[in-house]
């Protein structure tokens, strides 16, 4: 660098010696340790008695202030030379910065300055000092390194330093983890003060009277205010949304879902053996095999799973599942019935599936080469045979349903109050205060459908019990009981629905568009999303009713000879038919006004 070249040291002390302070003999601004390079190069190896004396002028002087050279001459010799200034001033700074000293040491050179800055601070307990030393440095020419330059200014600052006094002790101030605490009033504080300084009458409970206290409660309100927030016409809107205008399109939906449900069962019933009877009585007349299609596949396969199911079913024996059930206590008994329902609800989850599988085999096999026909055969018998097992699986279980709320509503000691009470909130319970998001609601309103379809097949087969098997006047306590599970059913889906889009912020026009959905269903009409279609299953109920009422229609056949009662068996079927295709009719052509109405009025 360039303090080290002779130009340089003989610039520094030119201009150190026209200095009126060096010149009057006033104090001195340089303080050279004993390691300063300036000496050694222009003069030779100063005397020990030189060092004493200029330590010993140091420390005589350590107390006084001196001034600050300025930093115009420096810049100014700077301009005209490449010579450097070793330039040290100290500053003693009391409580203005961290209660300390600041020593800066500044080594001026050719393109180059180096300031070294030392703080010297009193610590807070007043037991010793903290020194912190910072070098900055802008070097622009060769030379010595910046840390060479800031040792030798590190060995002035230790003989400077080691002069000074201590610093008068501070007072020990509160300290957290290290860091003085500043106790800091917060704005609810100085506002609460406020407060109580403006108004006497805010005193502590303490200081009042009881007589006073009531006084005052009377004179500036009750205390609901303070647990009950303002209301806003949103709130408003979300009150009246979950007591009227959300629980009438619950209602409306769940019921033509539910209508719904009964065409399709209606369908299976008499739409499907229909269609059977006709490709068999074409294959009979023609007396040509002629490749059935998709849909023939499909219905043949629904029919003889149908028939599997019922022929199963007959062989069951009702009266005694009946009494084992009826043995139970109460409370098993309504245990027995949440235990049925809910593999009912899984059956239903997964037939919809099951059968998917079985119409897509059948696609495949009504369109395949005669390479495939082989794989597509095996596929289709396993499928076919797949869908039998469950769905007389699914049978059994809504058949023991069936069996259990008969119990409940033919016993004497209340059972089927406690059977509704326990079902129905533990309904509430399980699903109101769970997160749900659009699409699961609307999954549950089609389920809670189902659910009340399935309902009404459990009430048929009650009331197909009492015609065979109860005495006295039993059909005002049928309706009556009939009517009291229907109602509990609608009411608890009704609160179910209306807390579950409160707590979800689900606002009743989403019913209106679950509706929308159901009605593009029922026209037929393709929506960009398979799964807001209502899935059900009728072949499990259609078992258990076709189960149910054969003892009835038996029972009221003519004991004549065989060819008469088979005369009876075909009037009572066809009648059968004939009623079961008029309520088809009705049913879907109801459907069918419905759908179009609502959905012209929301295009």
């Amino acid at each position: 660098m360039a303090l080290r070249s002779s130009g340089s040291r003989k610039l520094s002390f030119e201009i150190l010696s026209k200095n009126k302070y060096l010149e009057g003999g006033g104090p001195s601004l340089i303080y050279q340790s004993s390691s300063d390079p300036f000496q050694s190069q222009n003069g030779g190896n100063p005397s020990r008695h030189n060092r004493k004396k200029k330590k010993h002028k140091k420390r005589k002087d350590s107390t006084t202030d001196l001034p600050i050279i300025a930093e115009d001459l420096v810049d100014k010799q700077r301009g005209s030379s490449g010579g450097s200034v070793l330039a040290e001033s100290k500053s003693e700074n009391y409580g203005s910065r961290d209660n300390g000293n600041v020593n800066r040491i500044s080594y001026v050179g050719g393109g180059s300055v180096v300031v070294l800055e030392e703080s010297v601070c009193q610590n807070v307990c007043g037991f010793g000092e903290l020194r912190q030393r910072n070098v900055n440095g802008v070097v622009a020419g060769g030379g010595d390194d910046m840390e060479t330059v800031a040792a030798r200014a590190d060995e002035s600052v230790v003989e400077v330093s080691s002069s000074k006094e201590p610093f008068p002790p501070v007072a020990p101030q509160s300290m957290a983890n290290g860091n003085v605490v500043n106790t800091l009033k917060t704005s609810e504080s100085l506002d609460w003060k406020r407060v109580m300084a403006e108004d006497p009458n805010y005193l502590y409970t303490v200081d009042k009277s009881p007589l006073k206290y009531f006084l005052d409660e009377m004179h500036y309100g009750n205390s609901l205010r303070n647990t009950t927030t303002l209301g806003s016409e949103k709130e408003r809107e979300r009150v009246y949304d979950t007591i009227f205008r959300l629980p009438w399109r619950c209602e409306v939906l769940i019921s033509v879902g539910f209508f719904i449900c009964f065409d399709s069962f209606l369908s299976l019933l008499t739409i499907m053996p229909t269609r059977v009877l006709i490709t068999f009585w074409r294959l009979l007349t023609t007396r040509q095999f002629k490749w059935p299609s998709a849909a023939e596949l499909c219905d043949f396969g629904c029919f003889l799973v149908l028939a599997c199911g019922v022929i199963v079913l007959g062989r069951t024996d009702i009266s005694l599942i009946y009494h084992m059930i009826r043995g139970q206590g109460t409370i098993k008994l309504y245990v027995v019935y949440n235990v049925w329902e809910i593999f009912d609800k899984l059956c239903q989850r997964f037939g919809g599936d099951v059968l998917e599988t079985l119409f897509n085999s059948a696609e495949g096999l009504a369109n395949c080469s005669q390479e495939n026909m082989g794989f597509w055969i095996r596929r289709f018998v396993s499928d076919q045979a797949l869908t039998m097992a469950f769905s007389i699986l699914h049978s059994f279980i809504l058949l023991a349903q069936a069996i259990t709320l008969s119990t409940c509503i033919v016993a004497h000691n209340n059972a089927l109050f406690a059977l509704l009470v326990s079902n129905n909130f533990a309904e509430i319970k399980s699903n109101v205060f769970k997160r749900f998001s659009r699409d699961n609601i609307h999954s549950l309103a089609y389920s809670d459908s189902v659910e009340r379809f399935h309902i009404s097949a459990c009430l048929l087969f009650v009331l197909a019990q009492n015609i065979l098997e109860a005495e006295g006047p039993w059909f005002e306590s049928f309706l009556f009981n009939a009517f009291v599970v229907f109602v509990c059913e609608m009411l608890i889906d009704i609160i179910k629905h209306s807390f579950l889009a409160k707590f979800n912020d689900i606002k009743p026009i989403a019913y209106s568009e679950f509706l929308e959905d159901l009605c593009k269903q029922t026209l037929n009409i393709q929506t960009e999303d398979c799964k807001k279609n209502l899935t059900f299953v009728p072949l499990a109920p259609a078992c258990v009713v076709i189960r149910v009422l054969t003892p009835v229609y038996a029972a009221h056949l003519p004991c004549s000879p065989l060819a008469w009662r088979f005369f009876w068996i075909l009037v009572l079927i066809s009648m059968t038919y004939i009623m079961l295709t008029s309520l088809k009719v009705m049913i879907g052509m109801g459907l069918q006004k419905h759908a179009t109405c609502t959905y012209q009025s929301i295009i």
